[in-house]
Formats: C-alpha cells, sequence, structure tokens
C-alpha cells in the first residue's frame, strides 16, 4: 500500500535516467482472477498444481466456480505484461517501457489500461469487437499454482496493429524487446516483425519459454523466432522439455544452456544469452561456451506467499538493468531482487515505489 493508501505506485523523481520508450513488449493481456483453491478443486478441473494451460471448454465453468465459491483478487496480468510492469515500477521512469496486445472495451479492458498507465507504462491496445478481455484464472495451493488463460480478445492480436504508423514509431524507438513465447499462439508474425526489425538495426530481442506445451505444440513458431534471441528465458521444468523437443540429448541443465545458447542466430554481433532459472537453486546463465551460476536470495519458506509469476517479474528485473546498460551480473542481481520481492505477495502486486539500489 502506498503512503496515500491507494495501494498504486506513488509519483515519485524518476530514479535513473532511462530513455523514454526503451523497451517494448507485445503479449496476450489477461485479468487475473487469483484464488486459493484445494486439491478437489483441482481434480475437479483435471489441473496439475503446478503448470500454466490454455483454457479448454471443460475449464470454462472453473472461471465462475472462482468467484462464487473462492476469495478471489483481480490483478492485471498476462506474463509479458507483467514483466513490462515490474521492468516500469524498478526504473520509475514514465513511459520508459511501452506494451502492445489486444483487449476488449469493457470493464475488465478499462482496469487494464488504467492500472498500466499507472505504473508508467505506455500501452496502446487492439480492441477487439467481438471477445471479452481475456482472463487468467490463477489456482493457488501451497507454494504452487496452476493458470489457466482463457485469452479471448488477447488472443486476437494483428500484425497489423503492430505495423501502424503511430506503433511502428514506438519499435524504431525501442532498444530492447522482450516477448513471452505465449504470443507464439496468437500473433507469431508480429513477434518475427519485432524479431527482424531487432536484427536489422543491432537492437535486443528477447524471448521467454514460458511453459511446456509451446515447446511441444508451438516448435515451428518457435523456433523461427529462437534465432533472433539475443536472450532466451525459462525455468527448469520448460528448458528440460525444450531439450527433449529438441534432440539434444541431454537432461543436464548446464549442457541444456549452453546448447540453447548455441543454437543457430541471426545477428552475429553478439552471442546469445541463455538464462534458466531454477526455484529455489542457484540461475544458470550461459554465454560463449561458457555456464555461471548466480545463487538466489535466500528465503524462508514462510516468507513465500505466492510463486505465480515470480519468471515474469525476474525478466522485469532483468530488463529493467538492461535499459540502463548494466552488466550481465548486475541484470541478473536485479531480476533476483524482483522474483524474491514477489513471491513475498500475492500475485504480481507492487506496493510505493522500488527500493532497489
Amino acid at each position: 500500500m502506498s503512503a496515500n493508501g491507494s495501494g498504486e505506485p506513488e509519483t515519485k523523481k524518476a530514479k535513473c535516467n532511462v530513455p523514454e520508450g526503451v523497451l517494448l513488449g507485445i503479449g496476450n493481456p489477461l485479468l487475473d482472477i487469483s484464488a486459493t483453491v484445494d486439491e478437489a478443486f483441482l481434480k475437479k478441473y483435471e489441473l496439475d498444481a503446478n503448470n500454466q494451460i490454455l483454457a479448454e471448454d471443460k475449464h470454462k465453468p472453473m472461471f465462475q466456480d472462482l468467484v462464487d465459491n473462492y476469495k478471489v483478487d483481480y490483478i492485471p496480468g498476462g506474463a509479458t505484461q507483467n514483466t513490462i510492469r515490474v521492468a516500469s515500477w524498478i526504473n520509475n521512469v514514465p513511459k520508459m517501457a511501452s506494451f502492445f496486445g489486444c483487449i476488449a472495451k469493457d470493464n475488465f479492458g478499462d482496469i487494464l489500461k488504467t492500472k498500466m498507465e499507472e505504473f508508467g507504462v505506455h500501452v496502446d491496445y487492439r480492441y477487439d469487437e467481438k471477445e471479452p478481455t481475456g482472463t487468467c484464472a490463477v489456482a493457488v495451493t501451497g507454494k504452487d499454482r496452476s493458470l489457466v488463460a482463457n485469452l479471448a480478445a488477447a488472443n486476437c492480436y494483428k500484425k497489423d496493429h503492430l505495423v501502424q504508423p503511430k506503433n511502428w514509431a514506438m519499435v524504431e524507438k525501442a532498444a530492447i524487446f522482450y516477448c513471452a513465447g505465449f504470443h507464439l499462439t496468437v500473433a507469431p508474425d508480429a513477434m518475427l516483425a519485432l524479431a527482424e526489425h531487432a536484427k536489422e538495426n543491432n537492437k535486443i530481442f528477447s524471448m521467454n519459454l514460458s511453459a511446456p506445451f509451446l515447446s511441444q505444440f508451438f516448435k515451428d513458431p518457435q523456433m523461427k523466432v529462437l534465432p533472433y534471441c539475443d536472450y532466451v528465458f525459462g525455468n527448469e521444468t520448460e528448458a528440460a522439455v525444450f531439450a527433449k523437443e529438441q534432440n539434444f540429448g541431454t537432461e543436464d541443465l548446464k549442457e541444456i544452456a549452453l546448447k540453447i545458447a548455441a543454437l543457430p542466430k541471426e545477428n552475429d554481433k553478439r552471442p546469445r544469452v541463455a538464462i534458466i532459472t531454477q526455484g529455489e537453486k542457484a540461475t544458470l546463465v550461459a554465454q560463449g561456451g561458457k555456464v555461471h551460476e548466480f545463487p538466489v536470495i535466500p528465503i524462508k519458506d514462510d516468507d513465500v506467499v505466492d510463486t505465480n509469476g515470480a519468471g515474469d517479474a525476474f525478466v522485469g528485473g532483468f530488463l529493467a538493468q538492461l535499459a540502463q546498460d548494466k552488466s550481465l551480473e548486475e541484470c541478473i542481481r536485479c531480476a533476483h531482487f524482483a522474483a524474491n520481492y514477489i513471491i513475498q505477495r500475492n500475485g504480481i502486486t507492487m506496493e510505493g515505489t522500488c527500493s532497489y539500489e
């Protein structure tokens, strides 16, 4: 909660000298409907305790089930939007970051736009006339979370929106691009347009593996975009599935990180960096044929409230420092700070002005 009791970030003097519009992301903007549930709820909807999936017909009733039978929190979400919001909060520079996605002109859409702008993010949404604003059920059990996304309008983003002159002007202004892998299910051509622009102008393009199902069922678009990636993020589960699908022939995460970093790359002016998080274990960073381990910030089990969004926050912290042209070590340090902060809160919620130094 901020000093004025609003729960929103307070307006303060900018913390760092970061250019306006330096960071840009496209993704699937969702409103998270988060609640602590029991094992019976997971069994009812055939959910794993710690997974991320797209809603099928059998999952559709669960959204109302959560609202009717559990204490829910409504939190602006969607992986890329989370990351952009965290980066903006950390650097505290108005409009340093931009975000594109698709919502509807409805109440949930209004909430998303307002919340993002309160965090100083420049947003330009495409508005779909048929589908409602997307939602994501967050079923929390203990330290685990099961995410079920009903993309709705978020599934309707089009490359045509990205290349509109006013939006492409923001692309040209940006130096760093980030897309969670989830957008591969929506507008991979838009991701590719950003990636190609980054290559042609020697800018930074980064992507997250995001969820195992993407490496399994969206392999073709994933592997069209990956050669343009300067940074690839993922957790241990996502990396293991990616390695299996790519026939790496190893389950060793250090070797997997090295192999991801060594995959063919379009822009040969900088080596790819592969970053694999492992929860409480050290983060693995592969670059230039070497793997470095970075210990995470220790935390007591009792202090962990909700791991939902820890990965999104990690990337947000990383990109906040990258936008300042900080070292890889400093980017990881801030990434660990952001993830550590978020897992001590319910969902991707931030309080007041960021204390990171």
